[in-house]
């Protein structure tokens, strides 16, 4: 049975793909993405001050006491007979809370609306009921806004490390255009299952790009945030319009000089997913979670969204209702968050230098060359100190375009520095860089080139790059 649900949704998503390729133009050229929202910091700043916010773990797993549910767990097992969406939205209206984000589909790829794209869903349980729809228009009748949680990883229908397919990509652009036009207004998706270590699905296997532009082309309006916090550099914006913070996974928002716009997640239980013990177990400590968590966030322009999961008949534990009533107790929304500063668009795009070949002058010790380019924060590139003019060099043996580059350096020192790159016959002069932070982010009219390096000039210690990225992206 299982093996016949997953060729039904393959056989969809081909057909998807199918229409896809049919609505290219004769000329056998791609249409132009979507340009993001011209407002977006303006919709960055308002979903700061948003302030705080209900997450929703609401699926299979609820089912199975994991937060993990067996991707061949059958739908039989979701029937939540007293699911009351409007008493998930007035316990988060009890907290003074501004939105609600719904869980539509987790890792093992069981969808909770009214799905076309496969059999693995609500719609085939002996519920029967759309959970999407009642949960937006629940939180809309109590005046709160609404936003989507969508997992990438999708094990039910093998959507994992190293099995990616057309046919895959094209069941999750299926997906996220049905929760995308189904709905009305959704201020937020917020996607989990990408280029984290335990899901290995990159940017490319799934391209985000792609998918960035499709959400940007239903609801341009609708920002996209990616749980991708624990590896990317707390100073620059990278696939995600707001940075990300998964606390219970240890990611913690280091208060800085550079405001993010930036969004935390902590369950109120033991977990995110209802466990049987729930009940009767205490929850997180109310006047903590404001004092502690709730207010230092929000004074570092980060909003908060606190998970409280319903149990297996829809509803929400009488210990949970009480914490939410005790936290609106203490807690009231002030208003606008401090202004962010202003904000380069996020990059979007693949990183064209990952793992290429790569030259430097002497480097120090072990930390060669290929340390700057290995997709890894964590290693770096350093320059020798006899070396008074430090530079470093990306070689893709064959020229290619590109119109952005990045220097994410391992600690910010470097402070003056040329960029190039070569045209066939010289070297042709990109950027003269004195940006002294430790993300130094430059976007350029298209060039072609098959080397560019960086030339270091200024510096106050020992010059050392994490990662030297370069992006074409689409603009």
């Amino acid at each position: 049975m299982a093996y016949l649900m997953y060729s039904r949704c393959l056989l969809r998503s081909l057909l998807v793909c199918l229409s896809l390729l049919l609505a290219w133009p004769s000329n056998g050229q791609p249409t132009a993405p979507a340009p993001a929202a011209p407002n977006l910091q303006q919709l960055q700043q308002q979903f700061v001050d948003l302030r705080f916010g209900m997450f929703i773990h609401f699926n299979i797993p609820t089912y199975l006491n994991q937060d993990w549910a067996d991707p061949e767990a059958s739908p039989a097992l979701f029937n939540p007979r007293k699911l009351d969406a409007a008493q998930w939205a007035a316990a988060a209206k009890s907290a003074n809370m501004t939105y609600g984000c719904l869980t539509t589909k987790h890792h093992s790829g069981f969808c909770i609306w009214d799905t076309k794209s496969t059999d693995y869903s609500v719609m085939h349980s002996p519920y029967k009921k759309d959970v999407v729809k009642q949960f937006v228009d629940a939180f809309r009748a109590q005046g709160l806004k609404v936003m989507l949680y969508y997992s990438i990883l999708d094990t039910h229908h093998k959507l994992r490390p190293n099995q990616i397919t057309p046919a895959h990509i094209a069941l999750v652009k299926t997906q996220l255009t049905e929760l995308l036009t189904h709905y009305g207004k959704i201020e937020a998706l917020i996607i989990d299952g990408w280029d984290a270590p335990w899901s290995r699905i990159s940017y490319d296997a799934v391209p985000f790009e792609d998918i960035y532009a499709l959400v940007k082309s239903l609801q341009p309006n609708c920002l996209v945030m990616d749980l991708n916090g624990s590896k990317y550099p707390a100073e620059g914006l990278y696939y995600t319009d707001i940075k990300t913070y998964e606390m219970g996974a240890g990611q913690r928002l280091a208060p800085g000089t550079k405001r993010l716009p930036a969004l935390a997640c902590l369950p109120l239980n033991s977990a995110w997913f209802w466990k049987t013990d729930f009940p009767t177990v205490p929850v997180r400590d109310p006047q903590k979670l404001v004092a502690e968590t709730l207010g230092p966030l929000n004074e570092n322009s980060c909003n908060f969204i606190l998970n409280v999961a319903p149990n297996r008949d829809g509803q929400l534990d009488a210990n949970a209702r009480q914490a939410l009533r005790d936290i609106g107790a203490r807690w009231q929304n002030a208003g606008p968050t401090t202004p962010l500063a202003p904000l380069a668009p996020p990059i979007t795009a693949s990183n064209l230098a990952k793992n290429q070949p790569a030259n430097s002058s002497w480097s120090d010790d072990m930390n060669i060359m290929d340390f700057a380019n290995d997709d890894d924060y964590h290693s770096s590139w350093r320059a020798n100190a006899t070396v008074q003019e430090p530079w470093y060099e990306i070689d893709f043996r064959q020229a290619r375009s590109f119109n952005t580059i990045v220097v994410a350096e391992e600690k910010a020192n470097i402070s003056g520095y040329l960029l190039d790159y070569w045209d066939g016959v010289a070297w042709q002069p990109l950027a003269t860089g004195t940006d002294g932070s430790r993300i130094k982010l430059h976007r350029f009219e298209r060039v072609w080139g098959s080397k560019v390096r960086i030339r270091i000039t200024r510096y106050d210690h020992q010059p050392s790059i994490a990662e030297f990225q370069m992006f074409d992206e689409r603009r």
